[in-house]
């Protein structure tokens, strides 16, 4: 089962939760809204949009922290 909102999808796969996608999402787009380049071109100005298709993409690599839940996006430059 997929969440859909007007254009963006949240993966519904077993091996990546939907709670880790809207964490490391959020953390991208505080990247983001802090002057951070993003990996996509995009047509949209709203960072949570475009850290979700970059996330969804698999573009945003981030350290699961010994899985406690602490999630943490690494930016590349």
């Amino acid at each position: 089962m997929n969440t859909r909102s007007a254009t963006n999808v949240i993966p519904d796969d077993f091996e990546q939760s939907t709670y880790r996608f809207i964490i490391v999402a959020a953390k991208r787009a505080r990247q983001l809204q802090n002057g951070a380049r993003s990996f996509l071109p995009s047509t949209s100005k709203k960072p949570t949009v475009a850290s979700m298709e970059e996330v969804r993409r698999g573009l945003v690599k981030y350290e699961d922290s010994a899985r406690d839940g602490v999630l943490q996006p690494t930016e590349t430059k």
